[in-house]
């Protein structure tokens, strides 16, 4: 009897730098390779594993906590095959050299080392499926954002599915994951939300407008700090649909993935949308648009990032913070101690004080909820074995829900599970 060692090297009750290593008959894959930061902003990777070791790496996307510390891999004379698709590319070296810019002096490999994965890559877009010395990789859309998918890797008499970030919902970004006719024996799956269910998103688009509305109405501006890749780009065509009642900016490095995007409409669900709401809304450009924006009401701005943690948004909240006319629209995960998460429970920023403008938060997420997640898991056909990652204390609902009828794992970073097939 062969087995199989699945072993976690990030992401492991914890959300962020997930990764993870499937080893089998003397080939091993590893899907994604990301960072995660600490309160202090310092970048934290997964586990080592020696490239070497590795014949095939698989990037879901391009969120830093997918791809980020993909660079390393390709510091030393052996270079696994590195799989993703052109749009992941394209936006995945945006974020890395931004990263290196930021956080170079706490990191063991620089842009050089990405230049050199670059070279490595085998591209297979979303719904290719391509055989890399014995091991078939299948991508399917796993509907988190624009060029994300989840894999499948057919190691022979093993089949091994990995989601990354998933969701099961039709935005105007991207089409949700289409839960049907796929086979693995094991699914590695994200937990970030599985032990709630997200409101309907009709209702939360309605809120949404319908607090802007009240806000340009009353002559304040509204700041709508977003991730700069995905949320961004949702909330614009949202607006774009919904809202003509004032003039919306958009700002930060939403300009530079705005660009990218409009050139890959093959992985835009409402292209049109998007490239219209680009065109016809404004972008920032100089710092002396930045301060008529703050001095006139009736705007709206989106702009990264979205956590406040620097970027515009957090020069528009500075500008806007004393005025009870204006509000700040959080749309975006707010991770524990960053600057939006501490203004949303306290009403409060270190550097300012009290905050006089409205806070709310308006839940966009683009991961799946317990359902969604529940759903994914019995879409899949003969499937044994369920590994919840990418996730917290919160894994403990769905794992109940699911242990009846599968084997279940909710391992820590660094457990290794063997499988045997």
């Amino acid at each position: 009897m062969d087995r199989a060692t699945i072993k976690i090297l990030g992401g492991g009750l914890e959300v962020g730098r997930a990764a993870v290593s499937i080893a089998y008959r003397g080939k091993t894959v590893l899907m994604d390779y990301g960072v995660s930061f600490s309160e202090d902003d310092k970048p934290q990777l997964p586990e080592h594993i020696r490239p070497s070791e590795i014949h095939v790496v698989a990037v879901t996307h391009a969120h830093l906590d997918h791809v980020g510390a993909a660079p390393y891999l390709y510091t030393t004379s052996s270079y696994p095959i590195l799989v993703m698709n052109r749009l992941t590319k394209a936006v995945a070296e945006v974020l890395i050299k931004d990263f290196i810019k930021i956080s170079g002096y706490y990191l063991p490999f620089d842009e050089s080392d990405w230049f050199r994965a670059v070279e490595s890559i085998h591209y297979v877009e979303t719904g290719e499926e391509v055989d890399i010395g014995d091991i078939v990789i299948t991508s399917m859309n796993s509907g988190h954002i624009p060029g994300s998918q989840t894999y499948i890797a057919d190691l022979g008499s093993l089949k091994v599915a990995y989601t990354g970030d998933v969701n099961t919902i039709d935005t105007r970004l991207v089409r949700g994951f289409n839960t049907s006719s796929a086979t693995a024996d094991v699914l590695v799956i994200e937990g970030t939300y599985a032990d709630v269910d997200h409101p309907e998103r009709d209702v939360v688009e309605k809120d949404f407008i319908d607090s802007v509305r009240e806000v340009i109405s009353s002559g304040g501006n509204v700041l709508i700090p977003c991730f700069s890749l995905g949320r961004a780009q949702e909330i614009l065509s949202l607006l774009y649909e919904k809202f003509s009642e004032g003039r919306v900016y958009y700002d930060g490095m939403i300009r530079i993935m705005n660009s990218i995007l409009a050139s890959y409409p093959e992985y835009i669900n409402k292209y049109e949308t998007l490239l219209r709401a680009t065109k016809e809304f404004e972008e920032v450009k100089s710092a002396s648009q930045r301060r008529k924006i703050v001095k006139n009401g009736g705007n709206v701005v989106v702009a990264s990032a979205g956590m406040l943690k620097g970027g515009p948004s957090l020069y528009y909240l500075k500008k806007m913070y004393d005025d009870s006319r204006n509000a700040v629209f959080l749309v975006s995960y707010q991770a524990p101690q960053t600057p939006g998460r501490k203004l949303l429970e306290n009403g409060v920023l270190d550097e300012l004080g009290p905050i006089r403008a409205r806070v709310e938060w308006f839940d966009f997420s683009s991961h799946a909820g317990f359902s969604g997640l529940l759903k994914i898991v019995e879409s899949f056909k003969g499937l044994r074995t369920v590994v919840i990652i990418h996730t917290g204390e919160q894994a403990g609902t769905l794992s109940e829900a699911l242990r009846d009828r599968y084997e279940v794992y909710v391992p820590r970073s660094g457990e290794s599970i063997e499988i045997s097939t």
